[in-house]
């Protein structure tokens, strides 16, 4: 089962909705005006074609009708039909893609498919869309919405340097030491209502755009330096700007 297959499928049917609706808005018009000028024999001419228009637009749509009930939903995305064409559009329109059946990550964002209710959530958003085509253009529109946004790189290493400062104190840690960054974005959303509007994604991406930026230093003159992890789950992924895949697990401060 493919769902271009079954767009294809769909457009005659929408081709002749589509013009009949043109021919009854045309007709209407012309009914409209033989009514007003008494043109009874024009009327009676139009008002047989309006109704030859509206029955083919009633045929395309029980046509419509008959193509939808046959494509079945559920074991499109049961069968893990819709996740490899997903993924293949992925490859098409050069989305990056990681993760297995159904949870994926296209950065920032993380992608699971529910086969129960055949719905697919982006983060917690939930996008009703069976096409993957359209899904993944969605995905790679808010990607480059998201990096066209603003992002203030020196803001951001300070308030990071300010929770790696407070980190180090509840951690007991040494100056200088490395911590996790995972530790670090606890500190930056310490509550749970505030990590829905900051999930660890959104951290992630901030940490990309930051690593990917010519900002070197705090505003107190403090560099910064990421660090490798042997713990892969420590380890937060991210892309840089070369859309080359990264993994940075810890951070430290130091003058």
């Amino acid at each position: 089962m493919n769902y271009e297959d079954f767009y294809l499928s769909m457009q005659p049917q929408n081709k002749t909705v589509k013009d009949s609706l043109a021919s009854l808005q045309k007709l209407f018009k012309a009914i409209s005006r033989e009514t007003e000028s008494g043109d009874v024999k024009s009327l009676t001419r139009d008002l047989n074609a309006m109704a030859e228009a509206a029955a083919s637009v009633s045929a395309a749509l029980d046509g419509m009708k008959d193509t939808i009930s046959g494509f079945d939903t559920r074991a499109y995305f049961e069968s893990g039909e819709f996740a490899e064409q997903m993924l293949s559009a992925c490859r098409e329109q050069g989305v990056d893609v990681r993760g297995d059946f159904p949870v994926y990550e296209m950065f920032p964002y993380r992608v699971k498919l529910d086969t129960e209710n055949q719905d697919i959530y982006l983060d917690r958003k939930k996008v009703q869309c069976m096409r993957p085509q359209s899904f993944v253009e969605t995905v790679r529109n808010g990607q480059e919405k998201l990096n066209k946004a603003p992002f203030k790189a020196a803001v951001f290493v300070n308030e990071l340097a300010d929770a790696y400062d407070l980190a180090a104190l509840k951690l007991n840690k040494n100056p200088e030491s490395d911590i996790y960054l995972t530790s670090l974005y606890k500190f930056l959303a310490p509550m749970s209502r505030f990590r829905k509007d900051y999930d660890q994604q959104s951290f992630a991406f901030d940490l990309a755009r930051l690593y990917a930026s010519d900002v070197e230093e705090t505003k107190n003159g403090r560099k910064y330096q990421f660090g490798p992890s042997r713990n892969q789950n420590k380890a937060i992924r991210i892309l840089d700007k070369d859309g080359q895949e990264q993994y940075l697990a810890t951070i430290r401060f130091y003058k």
